[in-house]
């Protein structure tokens, strides 16, 4: 351990159990010497294990629906009086789709239901910096960090409707980071992550397919969990200080990738 994160206090949104990224992110935080509350949803509070990581990290737990203003304000004051001071660094690892869990076609989807996945997944980021901008709740120099997919930036199309989400997810990283580095010298980025086996991966059609040829096509093979946290906590470090508006890539090197010989001999 580097006390990467000595003294810092954030907010951990979207861990539900030891296969999150938002999980080990805090568990990586907790040993860099952070001190932090964690969020989610009521109903994902209860379907996971938060207590688990609460206990083991010595954190509170403020269930927050991320699409609530009212619940963000109330998270972000309760954190500020927990923490005893402003906030340091931000999580966002919220990500869900509807019509992908109903088994709607994105050529025929409900819209409804992808309303609920956009805001959920996306507008909730935007909601989240709002809520922190207007309360001048980041310490300067400050990390927020969301999680995205390069299905942002090219077709897979079982990634459904959350391939739309993350690109507007990646978006307000960059319009918002703008206006809390000006005021506040606050950095906002983003982490494009391997496809990793969480619950929401998993989730996805094809996952396993998928993730097998991820692993021959990346150069440095896919990138873990663990390894998306350690990244993250390097986001949040003072060491990244000048890094802002970015969409960054955490995949092994496949985003670069054309083709690989491992992919190739498949066809020969």
């Amino acid at each position: 351990m580097y006390n990467l994160l000595k003294g810092k206090k954030g907010i951990i949104f979207g861990a539900l159990n030891e296969h999150s990224i938002a999980w080990k992110t805090a568990e990586r935080a907790k040993e860099e010497g952070a001190e932090f509350v964690l969020t989610n949803a009521p109903a994902s509070i209860r379907m996971g294990q938060l207590d688990v990581l609460a206990k083991k990290t010595e954190s509170q737990i403020i269930p927050a629906d991320a699409t609530s203003i009212e619940d963000l304000e109330n998270l972000v004051e309760k954190s500020i009086e927990i923490l005893g001071g402003k906030i340091d660094f931000v999580l966002h690892s919220i990500g869900m789709s509807v019509n992908v869990r109903k088994g709607k076609p994105y050529t025929d989807p409900n819209y409804d239901f992808t309303t609920r996945g956009w805001d959920v997944s996306a507008v909730s980021f935007h909601k989240t910096m709002n809520v922190l901008y207007k309360k001048k709740a980041m310490s300067n120099w400050g990390s927020i960090v969301a999680l995205t997919y390069m299905a942002a930036q090219r077709v897979f199309p079982d990634y459904n409707d959350m391939a739309d989400n993350k690109a507007y997810l990646e978006s307000v990283a960059r319009s918002f980071g703008y206006y809390f580095g000006r005021d506040f010298k606050v950095r906002v980025n983003t982490i494009s992550q391997s496809p990793t086996p969480t619950t929401a991966g998993n989730g996805v059609k094809g996952f396993d397919g998928f993730i097998n040829f991820s692993e021959k096509m990346s150069p440095l093979g896919n990138a873990s969990a663990l390894e998306c946290a350690e990244y993250t906590i390097s986001m949040f470090s003072d060491l990244t200080r000048k890094v802002t508006l970015q969409n960054l890539f955490h995949d092994g090197g496949f985003s670069n990738m054309g083709v690989s010989d491992a992919v190739m001999e498949n066809f020969e």
